[in-house]
């Protein structure tokens, strides 16, 4: 790959998740400072990004798999969630928050997955050279999250504002990447533009086991990115009643979960090599349960070093269970349905797990929350229950002798 590419596909990383960072985990502080919103309303919000998740990858994938450069459509759908943006910054209502959410959620969701396809697409040895790409869309999330934190606006409309101007520059800079041409060809049905193509994969039995553990650990991976802000938010209130909780810096804090992202991402080629695909995927899960647990356990007073290990252990949490299911699922698609494989895997994770897991989150928080003290406790000892029985089904299931010793 040359230089060149990889520069332009870095920016491009890097602007992705610079834009998604802007908002996505401090949402509910946004909502339940402002917009006054229950749990359920909060759940509800994340919930649209899910729904999107399901309904519009494959739609997209297919026009770029099929129809269209995918850099192009990849700048269309940015500008497009800039306007989206600025209307969303306007509303104070919870209910019609949740309606324009789901509305740029449709333009944003299909970009996850297009972006690594872009990536993948101009890449000769993907399983090598994508980690090294994703790390910059890990360093924009480091980068936003800093931002928010220092500029202490993480509760307000501020972190769409910045999210709306990010999506516009990715929006132009699109137009710029490297040319990223539909590969299928023939008549198009009706099943492929659902995405039928991609249901292929499910023959291969591995696969269809890693698609529904990707589908039972981000129940848990919803409960994270809805709960950790607010949750150490009440802890260091409770620890420090009479500090300005603008000191706590919780944003700064939480991006240290991405700071190890970069290192484990910078290790997966190896890993991936030499403990197979599997062994990661069972490291990543057993990762998930731990750190739950010490979200449940630490307190800011006296084990302060738990709510430390659980934001640490983000890197190996995501990069370990999601990056390699990324490069897991390129590996098992044909040339020509790699963008809708991209959009299947998506499906999974972003879609109906995190769907699930965003209403679950919403219920058990508002079920833990008496006279607005919640149990943080009772509600992270869920997800930790649900990432064991998640890894409990892949230890039993999972068999692809093919990748273990890839």
């Amino acid at each position: 790959m040359k230089l060149v590419t990889k520069i332009q596909l870095s920016a491009m990383m890097f602007m992705q998740f610079f834009v998604w960072g802007a908002w996505y985990g401090q949402m509910s502080k946004y909502m339940t400072d402002q917009l006054h919103a229950t749990g359920d309303q909060v759940g509800n919000a994340y919930a649209a990004f899910s729904v999107a998740m399901i309904v519009a990858p494959f739609f997209v994938g297919m026009l770029a798999d099929r129809f269209f450069q995918a850099q192009k459509v990849l700048g269309v759908l940015n500008i497009l969630g800039a306007l989206i943006l600025y209307v969303l910054t306007t509303i104070t209502n919870p209910d019609t928050f949740y309606w324009v959410m789901l509305l740029y959620c449709i333009t944003f969701a299909p970009t996850i997955a297009l972006t690594a396809s872009i990536s993948m697409r101009n890449m000769s040895n993907p399983e090598k050279e994508f980690p090294a790409i994703r790390v910059f869309g890990t360093i924009a999330w480091i980068a936003v999250v800093n931002l928010v934190g220092f500029m202490g606006v993480g509760d307000k409309v501020t972190i769409f504002q910045i999210s709306m101007v990010s999506a516009a520059v990715l929006g132009v800079l699109s137009f710029l990447l490297p040319s990223t041409p539909p590969t299928a060809t023939g008549p198009t049905t009706f099943s492929q533009i659902i995405g039928k193509d991609a249901f292929v994969l499910f023959k291969d039995r591995s696969f269809l086991i890693f698609f529904i553990s990707s589908v039972l650990i981000c129940i848990p991976l919803s409960f994270y990115y809805t709960w950790a802000n607010p949750s150490l938010t009440d802890g260091f209130k409770a620890a420090f009643p009479t500090a300005d909780p603008s000191t706590f810096r919780i944003e700064n804090m939480m991006s240290l979960g991405q700071v190890s992202e970069v290192l484990f991402m910078l290790l997966l080629p190896l890993a991936y090599s030499r403990v197979g695909v599997k062994n990661i995927l069972i490291i990543g899960l057993v990762a998930w349960i731990i750190r739950f647990v010490f979200f449940g356990y630490g307190n800011p007073d006296t084990s302060l070093w738990m709510l430390y290990g659980a934001i640490l252990l983000h890197g190996v949490c995501y990069d370990f269970f999601f990056v390699s299911g990324m490069i897991y699922t390129d590996a098992k698609a044909g040339e020509k349905i790699k963008s809708q494989a991209q959009g299947l895997i998506s499906l999974a994770t972003y879609g109906l797990g995190m769907l699930i897991g965003s209403i679950v989150a919403g219920k058990v928080k508002d079920l833990y929350t008496k006279s607005e003290v919640t149990q943080w406790l009772n509600v992270w000892l869920v997800p930790a229950g649900i990432a064991a029985v998640s890894l409990l089904f892949l230890l039993l299931f999972f068999k692809d002798k093919k990748t273990a010793n890839a």
